[in-house]
């Protein structure tokens, strides 16, 4: 007869960090990708800080055929690879490997969730888990409808008041929801209706996880928390800001994927907007959750809608052709395995939008993403207007050509690699004359803290258990978003080929998103 697996017990951290009640976590596509990569080392990297509770379970749910310790051992292997902490320590790992379940079935059949009801009315009975519970939904978009709805049907959702008020419910149930939220405004409004017939709102976490990476998070800190620069943060002082998130790599095998979304689906709609959201918000009367979320969807409703007869004046979309990116030759996007031939999917896209508020009305946000860029990087560039009369001489400087203007302060706040924060000013070098050249003031995550940066699915993971859904993204902002790049979307898709550009892999982007820019006398920022 099998011995019983030890019940994790994992050591609670100290006081100043809030512990998470007793709970189960169900991963739907628990032998997929993101449950390797990123939710089992988060999970391993909460137990290392000690930010679990005691006593909880993690049943994966797929429908690939596994046992408990097949599935234990996978995970491990999983963990030893992809873990920010290693080498893995044993210990911590055979503690949270006690927990660890296995559900076999398909995610359409009842009888995989009837199994997976009496394993966690098991496990709850034995760890004391209350019947709280999180459903994690790691599975392709087109399955959520499905798994939501047989969850209703397995009566396996707890109803959502302790979410609303009391604390003396028994209980309490929570989904996630893994991006793509749709492909368009109205297949989200449509998925939302289907998450509502069994979750209530505030059961519902919608994750991005740019939203759990540190610097994202220290825009609120840095912007609400010192004084210096918060009165500067308006259309007075600002010239205009670029928000860019850039890859160095193609498609790497997701062709199949890429050619059904591109880039504005994939980066623009979800991640680059929310990045907005924050750069432009209002203080919130409080860092509740709600309150947050509040000002993130009034900046979203305020910028102004593109106008489909002007879309060649307000956005570029580019495709790459055949090139070299980090020293590997990279062929054209057309030529990826399971890219259509006659793909018009673009893997570039530049876009200036406004926000028609009190604070930001004529400050141009150019957003900008690409696959197959020189760099992978995530920065927002936030750029000063030039002093109004010029004093000084400009200095000599690489770069500098005779007659360039002097070059304006830059805020520049870089997400991925290497988080931090730093701000371009004008300093006079040594000599006797008086000039400027452009020197940079910074801040490493890294130097400062001695530490990388925790990975964003720990803090997101850790976030849900808590209840609180501050950096997840709400019903109505998933809704705003989709509306506002929906008609962009459009079109693209009725030109066709018309107006897509072209830039070698390797290269910034097209020529013509150079010159959409340089038509209104700014440049790219190019890390």
């Amino acid at each position: 007869m099998a011995t019983a697996p030890v019940v994790p017990e994992i050591s609670v951290a100290p006081s100043r960090y809030e512990i998470p009640q007793a709970f189960s976590l169900v991963i739907f596509g628990a032998s997929g990708d993101l449950t390797r990569r990123k939710l089992f080392p988060a999970l391993y990297a909460l137990a290392h800080d000690k930010l679990l509770p005691e006593r909880f379970a993690v049943i994966g749910f797929a429908r690939r055929e596994m046992g408990h310790e097949a599935f234990r051992a996978e995970m491990r292997a999983a963990v030893d690879e992809f873990s920010r902490l290693r080498p893995v320590q044993t210990e911590i790992w055979d503690r949270l490997a006690g927990g660890i379940y296995y559900v076999q079935a398909a995610f359409e059949d009842p009888a995989g969730y009837e199994a997976l009801g009496k394993q966690l009315a098991e496990l709850e009975a034995r760890y004391g888990t209350c019947g709280n519970r999180i459903y994690y939904l790691a599975t392709p978009p087109a399955s959520y409808p499905t798994v939501v709805a047989q969850l209703g049907a397995a009566k396996l959702v707890s109803e959502p008041w302790p979410e609303l008020s009391s604390p003396d419910w028994p209980c309490w149930s929570r989904v996630i929801v893994e991006k793509p939220f749709g492909r368009d405004l109205a297949t989200a409004a449509a998925l939302n209706v289907e998450i509502h017939k069994v979750f209530h709102e505030t059961q519902v976490y919608r994750i991005d996880h740019y939203l759990g990476k540190e610097t994202v998070q220290n825009i609120l800190t840095f912007r609400f928390g010192n004084s210096i620069f918060e009165p500067l943060w308006n259309r007075r002082y600002v010239d205009h800001v670029q928000v860019l998130v850039a890859e160095d790599l193609g498609v790497e095998g997701r062709g199949g994927y890429y050619d059904t979304a591109g880039a504005v689906r994939d980066m623009m709609q979800n991640h680059m907007l929310q990045l907005l959201s924050l750069i432009a918000m209002e203080p919130p009367a409080t860092f509740d959750a709600e309150a947050v979320r509040d000002e993130k969807v009034k900046v979203l409703r305020a910028i102004r809608p593109i106008d489909v007869a002007r879309v060649a004046e307000l956005a570029v979309r580019g495709q790459y052709v055949r090139g070299t990116a980090r020293g590997k030759r990279l062929p054209a996007y057309a030529d990826e395995p399971r890219v259509a031939e006659d793909t018009t999917t673009e893997t570039y896209a530049a876009t200036r939008l406004e926000v028609d508020n009190w604070r930001w009305a004529g400050v141009p946000f150019y957003l900008r993403t690409g696959k197959a860029l020189p760099k992978q990087v995530t920065e927002v560039t936030i750029q000063y207007r030039r002093p109004p009369l010029r004093l000084f001489e400009h200095a000599p400087h690489p770069g500098h050509k005779p007659g360039d203007e002097i070059e304006p302060n830059r805020l520049t706040l870089r997400i991925q690699p290497d988080e931090g924060i730093s701000l371009r000013v004008g300093l006079k070098p040594p000599g006797p004359r008086i000039s400027l050249v452009p020197a940079r003031l910074g801040f490493a995550y890294r130097d400062t803290f001695g530490v990388d940066p925790a990975e964003a699915y720990e803090r997101l993971l850790l976030d849900c258990m808590l209840g609180d859904s501050t950096l997840f993204i709400r019903r109505d902002e998933v809704e705003t978003a989709w509306g506002l790049v929906t008609p962009l979307l459009q079109a693209w898709e009725s030109a066709g080929r018309d107006g897509l550009a072209y830039y070698p892999a390797g290269s910034w982007g097209p020529t013509e998103a150079d010159r959409f820019i340089q038509s209104a006398g700014r440049a790219w920022v190019n890390p």
